[in-house]
């Protein structure tokens, strides 16, 4: 997307549903586009434009890309000769931009080493007007070492949504992306661009390097932990603490000590948890469970505390599998006692099945699992 709105495509998630994205005016501009630049051999764009509705975002972008493929021109110099004419008309913007960085890869892959890399150049050329980070993927999957010494370059741009693509694309675990085998058995082969970045002025390029962090987080902990403690022992600045609380939040959420020490947060022993006490020890599908927890520094010093509570929901097979959710992150002073309340919520949403029976919910107390209570999800309210 073009200026302030460029963001990963996976956020939009909670926005418009994906598969609304690149209706069949966006293919009908992107071939209008084209036709000013290669005269009316669009013919394969035009056939495609009433067949995208009732796609898949993804049936979409393959559909549009082959279009691409089968009216520009076979040879890459000419092909990209096309789309770098086309970045000179502001309407070639916005989610038309997916499928040309998808045709842009098939084409630089067919090439040579050369054209490979025309085609990184290529990509962050196009990046500003929505991202590329899902086109890079493909060629991450060829040759990693040389997509990382050009992501090097990209970390030098002045532009930050083409730095953001140096961390973007390379992401471990990027939503939305094909995986990167290389980069799930080697997180920390990244590690030198995140710490090109880290410091980086844009907001955007630093929630990035979060992100990326803790994608490494859930490979392996321990290439996170060192990463965030180098950036706060060097040249940290005023938003690296923030950096680094959000880089470690899945680690946080696992009780992670060695995460949980980088953030200064020690194991809250002198923290008790007075009562975890249900309001609604049975909640109805699309109701809430209400509860109140007291919790109180019993220590002679200010102790940081980060509170999650586990609900344990229950599987088809009658297990229960637990999820973290956030509740609080505060100080605590020396004998202060805080009382905190929560709903949480089982309206019912397309990412969760709900299933009724009996459920737990578990306070977390600096990792620590503390006190549990049992409650039972009933069915919805005039169901049955």
């Amino acid at each position: 997307m073009s200026g302030g709105e460029q963001t990963s495509a996976g956020s939009n998630k909670g926005g418009a549903s994906a598969d609304s994205l690149l209706p069949q005016d966006v293919v009908r501009d992107l071939a209008t586009v084209l036709a000013g630049v290669v005269g009316d051999r669009t013919s394969a764009m035009d056939a495609a434009v009433p067949t995208v509705a009732g796609r898949t975002l993804t049936e979409r972008v393959t559909l549009v890309r082959d279009a691409l493929l089968a009216d520009l021109p076979d040879g890459y110099r000419a092909f990209a000769g096309v789309v770098r004419s086309a970045l000179g008309d502001p309407a070639f913007d916005r989610w038309m931009i997916w499928p040309v960085t998808e045709a842009v890869a098939v084409r630089a892959l067919d090439g040579t080493a050369e054209h490979f890399k025309d085609g990184l150049d290529l990509l962050a050329a196009l990046t500003p007007r929505l991202t590329s980070e899902f086109a890079v993927r493909h060629f991450l999957r060829v040759d990693l070492p040389t997509v990382l010494e050009v992501a090097h370059d990209w970390t030098e741009s002045a532009d930050a949504k083409v730095r953001r693509l140096a961390t973007e694309g390379t992401r471990p675990l990027l939503p939305w992306a094909k995986r990167v085998p290389a980069l799930l058995t080697d997180p920390a082969a990244t590690g030198p661009l995140l710490d090109r970045l880290y410091l980086d002025p844009d907001e955007g390029v630093r929630r990035s390097v979060a992100n990326h962090i803790n994608d490494v987080s859930r490979l392996d902990s321990g290439v996170a932990v060192s990463a965030t403690r180098r950036w706060t022992s060097a040249t940290p600045d005023e938003h690296t603490t923030r950096l680094v609380r959000h880089a470690l939040r899945t680690l946080v959420k696992a009780g992670d000590r060695d995460a949980l020490a980088q953030l200064g947060i020690g194991d809250g022993a002198a923290v008790t948890v007075d009562e975890l006490a249900l309001h609604t020890p049975s909640v109805p599908i699309g109701d809430a469970l209400e509860f109140t927890a007291t919790l109180t520094n019993t220590g002679e010093r200010s102790e940081r505390v980060v509170v999650d509570y586990v609900i344990h929901h229950r599987k088809a097979d009658g297990s229960l599998r637990p999820k973290v959710f956030k509740l609080s992150n505060r100080t605590l002073g020396a004998g202060e006692t805080v009382r905190i309340r929560r709903r949480h919520s089982f309206q019912v949403v397309t990412t969760r099945v709900y299933r009724t029976g009996d459920h737990l919910i578990e306070l977390q107390v600096n990792g620590v699992r503390r006190d549990r209570r049992e409650f039972r999800l009933e069915p919805p309210l005039g169901a049955g």
